[in-house]
């Protein structure tokens, strides 16, 4: 069994979800959204920062998955996006977390079935993959599906290592 910490970074909300996962078992642990909209670039950072590190502390994920950076055609908001998820990257780091990165379409495709999905569409697998009461806030939902994504990719990778 491992515990996942899905993170998916935003400049204005990051969304994080903690899961266990165990063989085709996912177990819900916590999720939510760090909101800093309201703060300046420099303390969205350091909030964003402070906030993962105590997540950290706190439930002790065995592993750390982050969604990559996609090219935007805004070069401002990318710059911004890359700070927020060099940010949560960094306090991973610093407590010696390795981190796992997937693309929008990896985790889509390994939550849903298609790598196109919408929004909706991963908050609805989410709910149901993890068999909770109401679907979570977008950004939360996303970051579940980093952390699902993560954790069945590592389940597979360590079976397929068993086999061989």
């Amino acid at each position: 069994m491992i515990r996942v910490l899905g993170i998916d970074p935003g400049s204005r909300k990051t969304g994080y979800g903690i899961i266990e996962s165990e063989k085709q078992k996912n177990r819900f642990i916590e999720a939510g959204v760090i909101d800093v909209h309201k703060y300046s670039m420099p303390v969205r950072l350091s909030r964003i920062y402070k906030a993962i590190e105590n997540l950290i502390l706190e439930y002790q994920p065995d592993h750390i998955a982050i969604e990559q950076v996609f090219m935007n055609k805004n070069v401002d908001s990318a710059l911004k996006l890359g700070q927020a998820r060099g940010a949560a990257i960094c306090a991973a780091a610093n407590k010696d977390n390795e981190v796992f990165e997937y693309s929008a379409r990896q985790v889509k495709l390994a939550v849903v079935g298609t790598g196109g999905a919408s929004k909706q569409q991963v908050q609805h697998m989410t709910k149901l993959l993890l068999n909770l009461k109401t679907k979570p806030k977008e950004d939360a939902a996303d970051a579940l599906a980093i952390a699902l994504c993560h954790g069945h990719t590592w389940i597979n990778t360590q079976a397929m290592t068993a086999q061989t």
